[in-house]
């Protein structure tokens, strides 16, 4: 049996001797560590869009999300903002403004031109601008008044000028409109220009141009864009964009399984944990331009509490804002500190952070004289007042929840909040506008308008006929409010506006309350997708050029080794 044992010892070790000799003969695959994927011209993307079509023209879109969607990869602008919301050039190569800063001098690229081949000039500037005065445009009322108060010329066919009546800082946010090509468009009248087969047929200087429209039963299903070949930035990678229209995102997540589209413009929160089950959907999620703030009528004299900042700060300190997000909003916000947006180059990191902390809120209320009668209501008193008021807000389920929750939180502390829903228009004219309110939850909306300029809802002047419905008099704050809007140094309005968030983080004029989050899905066979903080769902497509499907090996140099 020893002897058996050895044998077979010995015979193994030979077939492994044979086995690596013949292992040694065949041949090698090795990777060279200076060969790297980089992306390439080629690909097809399908993005399911949810709405319908109406117009693809920036001047009719403003009201269609998603007409502005497609209008933002067809069109060109003269300024786009980032992330931070700080200006870049799209047609405008550069730029200057006068020491005054009353007068905007832009220089457009000499190598822009029109997807049809036509240069784009001053004079395509200049014509949009006289479009967005007729009243016939269907525009809000506050843009055309504006651009009836700016003076516009061409100085020569690249160079153009603004001229305003007096410094506004914020005048780049104004110029993100899509520019037309006047030599298509010219001598037609408003009516003709809404109606125009051009809607349907849009020449941009963009980064693509229409291609085809799908259409079945007079419907338009799809639209479908190409690359342009002639645009003056960077060239895009994906070689042509699909987008299809679906009536909502459940629809929309459905066309995804089933491989009809690659991508969903908007993941709202009955399809966002469906969509995270996907092993291969990327969701990217950024802060939509939007605070959800609870005003408090600081001038009402039958609730003197509204005007003790700790009383405020106590009421702040009751609502749980993290509870809400999570459990109403799916995650899908984030907890408010201030007027100015995260992220944003106003925004300052070190302001004060209220927190929930219902005890604390509680002691302030004991320090303000606030207490509980002895015997039957728990709603905390002062010298017969109590801390009992009304809370309206929008109709709709999300803000139902909310108001109630709140409601819940306050009664938690002695606070007695009577909630009571209202058409939104209802809301704003009849209780915020003439000021008979008492507390108000609601959205501001600073869709595209990538400059905060708080001006409008904190500045004295606007307490009798403007914004500031909480009637927040405060001279400091509105100084600061003043100098940020005509300074046009950016490093001295950042100071006013820092300056400003840490008196409204101590003063609490109003009750910031969360900012609201946007979800985009898309597969991950489309690479390069980045997305920050939004000031328009559009935002999304801001690095489209980078976005690429199809990548090639490309040998990368290297210093070769001495001997």
């Amino acid at each position: 049996m020893k002897k058996l044992r050895w044998q077979i010892i010995v015979v193994l070790l030979a077939l492994a001797a044979i086995a690596v000799l013949l292992l040694s003969q065949q041949p090698i695959s090795i990777t060279n560590p200076l060969e790297q994927d980089q992306p390439a011209v080629g690909g097809v993307y399908t993005e399911a869009l949810i709405g319908s079509l109406g117009r693809l023209n920036p001047l009719l879109d403003y009201y269609n999300s998603v007409d502005y969607d497609v209008d933002r990869l067809i069109y060109s602008r003269l300024i786009r903002f980032d992330h931070r919301g700080l200006p870049n050039g799209d047609l405008a190569e550069s730029w200057g403004i006068s020491q005054d800063g009353k007068v905007y001098n832009f220089s457009i690229r000499a190598n822009a031109v029109w997807h049809d081949g036509q240069p784009v000039t001053s004079d395509d500037i200049l014509f949009t601008i006289e479009m967005m005065r007729d009243e016939q445009i269907p525009l809000p009322a506050d843009v055309r008044e504006f651009w009836n108060q700016i003076k516009v010329e061409a100085l020569d066919e690249k160079t153009i000028q603004f001229r305003l009546p007096e410094p506004f800082s914020p005048f780049l946010d104004y110029l993100s409109f899509g520019i037309l090509p006047k030599h298509l468009l010219e001598g037609i009248s408003g009516e003709e220009f809404v109606n125009s087969a051009f809607n349907l047929n849009p020449i941009g200087s963009g980064p693509y141009r229409l291609e085809s429209l799908e259409v079945e039963n007079d419907q338009v299903q799809g639209i479908t864009l190409r690359a342009f070949s002639d645009y003056y930035g960077e060239k895009p990678f994906i070689e042509k964009i699909i987008f299809r229209y679906f009536q909502d995102d459940v629809e929309a997540l459905a066309a995804y399984q089933r491989g009809e589209v690659m991508g969903i413009s908007h993941i709202t929160n009955r399809t966002l944990k469906e969509a995270l089950k996907s092993n291969s959907m990327k969701v990217f999620s950024g802060r939509l331009p939007r605070l959800t703030i609870l005003y408090l009528n600081l001038d009402d004299p039958d609730l003197p509490f509204f005007q003790d900042a700790e009383v405020r700060r106590a009421l702040l300190m009751g609502i749980n804002r993290r509870w809400i997000i999570d459990q109403l909003m799916g995650g899908q916000a984030i907890p408010a500190h201030g007027p100015i947006f995260p992220e944003s180059w106003a925004y300052y990191e070190g302001i004060e952070q209220i927190e929930f902390d219902p005890e604390g809120a509680i002691n302030l209320l004991k320090k303000a004289e606030y207490t509980v009668p002895a015997e039957g209501s728990n709603v905390r008193e002062k010298d017969g007042v109590s801390l009992s008021f009304e809370l309206v807000y929008p109709e709709g389920e999300l803000f139902q929840a909310m108001a109630e929750r709140i409601r819940q939180d306050w009664l938690r502390i002695g606070v007695q909040a009577e909630i009571k829903a209202l058409p939104y228009e209802e809301l704003i004219s009849d209780y915020l506008e003439p000021r008979k309110y008492q507390a108000a939850l609601v959205d501001l909306n600073y869709s595209r308008s990538p400059d905060p300029d708080p001006y409008p809802f904190w500045h004295q002047a606007q307490i009798i006929n403007g914004q500031n419905y909480s009637q927040w008099d405060d001279r400091q704050v509105s100084e600061y409010l003043e100098q940020a809007r005509v300074i046009v140094d950016l490093n001295e309005r950042v100071r006013r506006y820092r300056n400003f968030q840490v008196r409204f983080a101590a003063e609490l004029p109003a009750l910031p309350i969360l900012y609201p989050v946007y979800s985009y899905g898309i597969d991950e066979k489309v690479r390069g997708v980045s997305m920050g903080p939004l000031y328009d769902p559009s935002d999304r497509f801001y690095n489209i050029t980078s976005w690429y499907m199809l990548t090639s090996a490309v040998a990368q140099s290297a210093a070769t080794p001495t001997p």
